[in-house]
């Protein structure tokens, strides 16, 4: 199959392409014993899925009656059929990606009429989310960025838990504080406010990252409030409620218990998915507060652009969104905003970009070949934190 999702959306049919390894394979295999001898040399040989760039192979051995890539790429089919070589029990499905893609996926079994989603069995790279574990393949060019992961070399930042009391939720709220290593009471500090902080900490290795890039100097030394949700559905889709308790409660309780530098310039909000979507909405309702904006993936639904959610939670998004795309602020000075090319809100984001500009943002834009997903949001860190806080430019002592 072509990775060419505009022409499949307007109805074209696109030639399978096929791998020219399984094609030699293919070649070698005879009817009998000697065939599984072949497979079993076949799989030793190579790591899968098979690189042919911009080919890459999917396999699967075993017994089944039909079996399936399953892949989260927007403007593909989403079940794709693998086919069985002939005289055994190997299948396998070949997809063109462009360079520096990166794709999850999984392979559905179809056996004695059950199917069953599974993890590729010959493809060791995972990653997780909350929801579990996918199967990755990583095209050429592609590498897990080296200032993500966990370095014996970066000073390590400390981690408090706060419980932070809130009439806005009505609830008492648990948030963990990241202190940069050379942390000194006598030094002010900008602020990074992080909806899903503990998913960015376990998926997306935000403290590898705040070690890292500390370390290097090419951001400041900060501190970073990680959120804990608790009706994340409701509180960060433009919930009123959950923006006051940003502002009014925690922000001074953050005052109150860490040196900050005071200027807006000097804080930020960041989140993926509906956690951009609280960032935004926090910022749009209290204007001046927060001068950064980290956005990644926003859930920024529009009446007339995507995915036509409904319901009340999306209703209220989409009730902000049109009303900010008719009467743009300024809602930050600074707004980084990433997307990934085969998720589903590639054209809301889109969308927002012109007008944050016409409100008075300096916008950074991002795309990336990749989906709604904590590695593509990991490795879009550095750029988008670096860009909204120059290292030595903030290196501020009292």
């Amino acid at each position: 199959m072509r990775f060419d999702a505009n022409l499949r959306e307007h109805g074209h049919d696109l030639p399978t392409p096929r791998s020219p390894a399984i094609a030699a394979l293919e070649k070698r295999l005879v009817p009998g014993p000697g065939a599984a001898a072949a497979v079993d040399a076949f799989l030793e040989a190579n790591e899968f899925p098979l690189s042919e760039p911009p080919l890459y192979t999917f396999l699967y051995r075993g017994p089944a009656d039909a079996v399936r890539l399953r892949h989260w790429v927007h403007g593909l089919q989403t079940s794709a059929p693998f086919r069985r070589l002939d005289g055994t029990d190997l299948w396998c499905y070949t997809l063109e990606l462009p360079d520096e893609s990166r794709v999850e996926y999984k392979i559905e079994v179809l056996a004695h009429g059950r199917a069953e989603w599974i993890e590729d069995p010959l493809n060791p790279n995972r990653a997780r989310d909350p929801f579990g574990a996918n199967s990755v393949v990583q095209a050429r060019g592609y590498e897990i960025p080296g200032w993500a992961r966990e370095s014996e070399e970066a000073p390590r930042g400390a981690i408090d838990e706060l419980v932070v009391e809130s009439e806005a939720l009505e609830s008492a709220r648990h948030v963990t504080v990241y202190r940069p290593a050379a942390f000194r009471a006598n030094r002010s500090y900008p602020l990074l406010v992080v909806h899903d902080g503990a998913d960015y900490l376990e998926y997306a290795s935000l403290r590898a990252v705040l070690d890292q890039l500390i370390g290097r100097f090419e951001i400041p030394g900060m501190i970073v409030a990680l959120l804990h949700p608790g009706d994340r559905m409701s509180e960060y889709s433009a919930d009123p409620a959950h923006a006051r308790f940003v502002v009014e409660e925690l922000l001074p309780r953050l005052e109150r218990d860490y040196p900050l530098l005071p200027e807006p310039e000097s804080r930020g909000l960041m989140g993926a998915s509906l956690g951009a979507v609280a960032s935004f909405h926090a910022a749009l309702e209290h204007p001046g507060r927060f001068g950064r904006l980290l956005l990644q993936s926003g859930s920024f639904l529009f009446t007339d652009i995507g995915t036509g959610e409904s319901g009340p939670v999306f209703d209220r998004i989409v009730e902000m969104m049109n009303a900010y795309r008719d009467a743009p602020t300024a809602v930050a000075q600074k707004v980084f905003v990433s997307v990934g090319v085969y998720e589903p809100l590639v054209s809301e984001n889109r969308a927002l970009i012109p007008a944050l500009r016409r409100g008075g943002a300096d916008v950074r834009f991002v795309e990336s070949r990749d989906g709604h997903n904590w590695e593509n949001w990991r490795d879009r860190l550095r750029e988008g934190l670096s860009w909204l806080f120059p290292g030595p430019l903030w290196m501020v002592y009292e």
